[in-house]
């Protein structure tokens, strides 16, 4: 990022911030309303947008060589959640007061990501995932970072650099669902050091982020098939005022309907709003339980951004409460389980860039649950990512702790 000299930084992000006012705002309006131009059809009940991606192709998608011998007995699923963090806190551009602050804080964001290495980290990742053989996983911020402009630094997207990570394994998995969420900029991307500011003064790069949760499915499962992918977003948001117009991350879900061995099921995947942010949070908990989450045999995954000990808002309560959704980690026999969040702050670099030796964990709020006839007996689950991958800046692959859990299906 630029060090520049103060006072002729100030001269040109002075003459750029009515013109990037201009360039972002449209772009944002989109990020925060509910006109996506793709609800091709409701979700689960009306509160909800619904988009059905038109995947029709995908029924008895998943390799389905063997189908088990009959519809009785139990049926055992290995399910993944994990959030593979955007790169870098977004603090410093919610923070900022003008818009040549925010143009700052742009770059400041944008020289974290490239620090904390994306596709390092996707290696950690990766190596999990053959580990552990999920069958189902639950993604959380698949950020694609896209810039422009003359000469600009490189982008980032996240599914792409996962996908062919998995697929350098040996690894089969398909895209089964995507939310897409917000959609914030193209904004101007002030990397001096990088060659985006030109003599002008001119910044000539740009960057935008969208941010999406993706459900992964193993393609080599045997019995496993799935169809019908669905995702929304919800009513309720959290709108952030900014120098440039109101920001939002847009929060929504993403679905499949799945049969393992002929036993049903819907697998559904969110991520919910911060707990800086409790009474919207909490009510899209509650859309959350009024539609994509209910109903009868049900698996979800996700950042629920809700303390387990409920030290913080009341949607692990409301998700968890009788005649809902039971929790895959124990932690009477398990532990705490700590899954977020490891945190840093060494300027100029933008808080999260994961360059802290030590764990920060101290909260559970990624979460595996079911209901209906998908139990897990609650010490069949694990922590994933939660140590060290490489012994240099990035350490973690997230700034989350993943899970993977092990959940039965029971016949009738």
């Amino acid at each position: 990022m630029s060090h520049a000299h103060a006072p002729a930084r100030r001269l040109w992000l002075a003459a750029l911030a009515a013109a990037f006012a201009l360039a972002l705002l449209p772009a944002t309006a989109a990020a925060h309303g509910h006109g996506h131009g793709d609800d091709h059809g409701r979700g689960h009940n009306g509160n909800h947008h619904g988009h059905d991606h038109g995947r029709g192709d995908h029924h008895g998608h998943g390799r389905d060589r063997h189908h088990g011998h009959g519809h009785h007995g139990k049926r055992h699923l290995t399910v993944m959640t994990q959030n593979l963090y955007l790169g870098s806190s977004l603090g410093p551009a919610l923070a900022a007061q003008t818009p040549e602050e925010f143009v700052e804080a742009v770059a400041r964001i944008y020289a974290t990501v490239q620090y904390t290495n994306f596709p390092a980290r996707a290696e950690a990742v990766a190596g999990e995932i053959e580990e552990k053989q999920p069958d189902l996983i639950g993604l959380q911020e698949v950020t694609k970072w896209t810039t422009g402009g003359a000469s600009p630094p490189a982008g980032y997207d996240f599914l792409a650099i996962l996908q062919s990570d998995l697929a350098a394994r040996g690894l089969h998995y398909s895209v089964g669902s995507i939310s897409d969420n917000a959609s914030i900029g193209p904004a101007p991307l002030a990397l001096a050091e990088q060659g985006c500011v030109q003599p002008g003064p001119e910044i000539t790069c740009s960057v935008q982020l969208q941010d999406r949760d993706v459900i992964l499915v193993n393609d080599d499962t045997p019995g496993l098939t799935w169809s019908n992918p669905q995702s929304g977003q919800y009513t309720a948001q959290q709108t952030i005022a900014s120098p440039v117009g109101p920001l939002s991350f847009d929060r929504g879900w993403a679905s499949i309907d799945a049969t393992l061995k002929h036993l049903p099921f819907r697998f559904v995947d969110t991520h919910l709003e911060t707990e800086e942010s409790p009474l919207v949070q909490q009510e899209q908990a509650a859309e959350f339980l009024a539609g994509p989450g209910n109903g009868g045999t049900i698996v979800a995954t996700g950042d629920f951004n809700s303390a387990s000990d409920g030290s913080t808002t009341t949607s692990y309560a409301q998700l968890t409460a009788p005649g809902q959704f039971r929790d895959a980690w124990d932690e009477a026999q398990l532990g705490p389980g700590d899954s977020c969040c490891q945190e840093s702050n060494t300027p100029p670099l933008a808080p999260g860039a994961l360059n802290n030796p030590s764990s920060t964990l101290r909260t559970r709020i990624d979460l595996i649950l079911s209901r209906g006839t998908a139990r897990s007996n609650g010490h069949e689950a694990e922590l994933i990512g939660d140590a060290p991958f490489q012994a240099e800046p990035p350490f973690w692959p997230s700034d989350h702790a993943g899970v993977v859990s092990v959940l039965h299906l029971v016949g009738h």
